[in-house]
């Protein structure tokens, strides 16, 4: 009696969390918890994909989950400059290149910039000549370097080894190429475009994933063969199912952007602190991507082997030839040495990376400690008379001109045209109110140590040595006469600190042990490169923050 009971209870509790289960099941996967109204698209209904699972992982990205971690110098600040103070941050969940950007990377994008901006015509030279590394960085006064000068970005030998001599601004565009690239070939693999479209472009016919999610239309030069031509849009068609022809953001297809990272991340990345932890605290403090307080391994098979590649003393970039030596005089091979505990390799020593912020010397954590970034300049798409979004054409290229000299294009043909944000966005808002934000809370005219009221539209010559932060100020002209360059040659000055200026982090095969640790921070001017800094690329993770769920402690 007591068994039957027992097996008929079960029996109503599997059949009751068979029907719960099917019940929640039903309830997203066909119909609205809001309305109850189908939402599979059909008869003209809502569309939402109840099949989506997760991001899926970019090429050659890594997933680092998000967390909270001290970011700062937690060793001693030997230097006493309290250029980065410790302070305690949370960072989201994110993707970063397992390696820094490679010279065969960066030449594939010479290559498509050149098939498609050729530099033989005027209309596109300044394109791909402000693309080109600068490969003069390793140039020394008192060193042979000619070497490298004629052979590190091109020669096969190099091909694996980090790029160098490449700007911030130059970084930046390499990613938002990156990002087209990648969605592109992602849409013409589902059959949303035509095969083959990716590789059959000019410049007046490009794809810019924005372009392609606010007005699909103009994708491609405005090309309906391409834009639509691919098997899965032509299904669609048939089924008169004429309203998702196209890939939308709701479709869950197209990756984020690949970006830089933003100091808070690549610190975070670069500290591995997955393996430190005992249940919700952080055993101890790294001074290094990997365990240990040495630059040498201290595992029995490979004892004594170096653990990054970097300067050891003077005149000593490697060691002694041989066994002891670190296999690297300048950058090495990328992977060279092990990764650390997120599986991102060089993360110390190689190369230095560029990182998304404007420096400041210190980090604001009073008023933000999540995500931090110092350097939000926010737009919005530019709107014509009819309501659509202005897209940028070979006919109205812009270009700025650089401190040094340099041209570079501000948006490329097929993009849309950004505008800064108005009174529109910012009214009654208490997030932010104005479109550039680099300076806020630091450096601009309203948080000096001065106590006058600065007006807002007054000339910043007029307010000599009342700013934080009196930078020189090199001007640049380009008209028809040709380049003007007007050197600042004030003695007054008293920083090099504007807004201008990006963070790089990790030491490189140029630094001492010192620069090795993640929390160290320098900075140089946005639109110059050296010899000793690359950079990596990062994506933002949309959904979960973890994979798969919670961990076992």
């Amino acid at each position: 009696m007591k068994l039957n009971l027992a097996l008929k209870t079960f029996a109503v509790a599997a059949v009751a969390l068979t029907v719960a289960s099917c019940s929640k099941s039903n309830n997203y996967k066909d119909s609205s918890r809001g309305t109850g109204w189908k939402i599979d698209g059909k008869n003209g209904g809502f569309k939402a994909n109840t099949d989506y699972t997760e991001q899926a992982t970019g090429p050659g990205l890594v997933f680092v989950e998000g967390g909270t971690f001290t970011m700062g110098k937690v060793q001693d600040d030997v230097m006493h400059d309290w250029n980065n103070s410790p302070n305690q941050q949370h960072v989201q969940s994110f993707y970063m290149d397992e390696t820094e950007v490679t010279n065969v990377m960066y030449l594939e994008y010479l290559d498509w910039i050149k098939k498609v901006f050729p530099p033989t015509d005027d209309n596109y030279r300044n394109i791909y000549l402000g693309a080109l590394p600068d490969t003069l960085v390793w140039r020394n006064r008192l060193g042979f370097n000619e070497t490298m000068t004629e052979n590190y970005l091109r020669h096969p030998a190099f091909a694996d080894y980090p790029v160098v001599g490449v700007s911030w601004l130059q970084a930046v565009e390499f990613s938002d190429w990156r990002s087209n690239r990648v969605n592109e070939l992602i849409l013409e693999e589902q059959g949303f475009t035509a095969r083959g479209a990716r590789n059959d472009v000019e410049a007046t016919s490009t794809f810019d994933t924005e372009t392609y999610l606010n007005s699909p239309t103009l994708t491609y030069g405005g090309s309906d063969s391409l834009a639509r031509g691919g098997r899965a849009s032509e299904s669609r068609m048939k089924r008169n199912d004429s309203t998702n022809i196209f890939v939308q953001r709701k479709d869950g297809i197209l990756l984020p952007k690949y970006r830089l990272p933003t100091e808070a991340e690549w610190e975070y990345a670069a500290l591995g602190l997955s393996e430190l932890r005992s249940y919700n605290v952080y055993r101890g403090r790294k001074k290094y991507p990997w365990n240990g307080s040495y630059t040498r391994s201290s595992s029995r098979r490979t004892r004594g082997d170096h653990l990054a590649n970097f300067k050891q003393a003077d005149g000593d970039y490697g060691g002694i030839a041989g066994w002891s030596d670190d296999n690297a005089d300048i950058t090495a091979e990328v992977q060279t040495y092990e990764p650390n505990d997120f599986g991102l390799y060089d993360m110390a020593g190689n190369v230095s990376e560029w990182v998304a912020d404007v420096y400041r010397p210190i980090v604001d954590d009073e008023f933000n400690d999540f995500n931090y970034y110092r350097g939000n300049v926010y737009t919005k798409n530019a709107i014509d008379e009819e309501g659509k979004v202005k897209v940028v054409t070979v006919d109205s290229i812009v270009y700025d001109t650089l401190a040094n000299g340099k041209v570079v294009a501000r948006d490329l043909p097929g993009e849309i045209l950004q505008v800064p944000v108005d009174e529109d966005e910012t009214y009654l808002r208490t997030q932010f109110s104005q479109s550039d934000n680099r300076n806020f809370r630091d450096g601009d005219r309203r948080s000096t140590r001065y106590f006058e009221s600065f007006d807002d539209d007054e000339d910043p010559s007029e307010s000599e040595g009342k700013v934080m932060y009196d930078a020189p100020r090199h001007r640049v002209t380009n008209d028809s006469t040709g380049l003007q360059r007007e050197f600042d040659e004030s003695n007054s000055r008293t920083t090099l600190i504007n807004d201008e200026v990006r963070v790089y982090k990790g030491g490189s095969w140029r630094d001492r042990a010192y620069w090795l640790d993640p929390a160290q921070r320098r900075f140089l001017p946005q639109g110059m490169a050296t010899d000793d800094i690359g950079f990596r690329c990062a994506m933002s993770r949309v959904g979960s923050k973890s994979k798969g769920g919670k961990r076992a402690r």
